[in-house]
């Protein structure tokens, strides 16, 4: 992704997952908005933009946070969102190992009081040691975390799975996380 796509994509990404007040946009149910209002309260605060550029940057971003309406008339984040949404994720059977990224700055934290959504809806798990590497990548340091799911999933910990492929859980307690031996 160009440096100027990934610009829009943090931009979108504020909008779409914490400040949609930003520009005065408006989330509606499952946290769509309209493309059209989009691009028109965008430009209006100094960032303009046009749908073939919002088309473009959610068809090539690597991540996938977005996605489009099967009309193409509507946008949302698939997850991650600080403000209330209701995404209509259903609770599904996770594997019985997941993964989290984050910093060794945060290892402390973690280890008094596992994981804890903060200030989004879910704490973010990745299937695979390589992606959650990246995750904790951009908060420092990373260290990639082992999740229990499948047994906490076993103890009634619901989890689901967003339409990029990130799994999601309200919390992580300690006594289901594996340290790596070197931090």
């Amino acid at each position: 992704m160009s440096e100027s796509h990934e610009s829009i994509s943090k931009f979108l990404s504020l909008v779409l997952r914490h400040s949609p007040e930003t520009i005065g946009l408006q989330l509606h149910e499952g946290g769509w908005a309209s493309i059209d209002a989009l691009i028109r309260l965008a430009t209006a605060h100094g960032r303009p933009l046009s749908r073939q550029l919002v088309e473009q940057v959610v068809r090539e971003s690597e991540k996938q946070r977005f996605a489009l309406s099967d009309d193409g008339l509507s946008i949302r984040a698939n997850q991650g969102h600080s403000v209330k949404v209701e995404l209509g994720l259903v609770k599904v059977v996770p594997p019985d190992e997941l993964f989290h990224g984050t910093a060794t700055r945060f290892l402390d934290s973690i280890r008094s009081n596992g994981l804890w959504r903060g200030s989004r809806h879910h704490v973010h798990l990745s299937e695979t040691r390589d992606t959650a590497s990246d995750v904790g990548k951009r908060h420092g340091k990373p260290v990639v975390l082992s999740v229990r799911a499948g047994a906490m999933h076993e103890f009634g910990y619901s989890f689901f799975r967003s339409e990029n492929g990130v799994w999601l859980t309200e919390s992580v307690p300690f006594e289901f996380l594996a340290f790596p031996s070197d931090v």
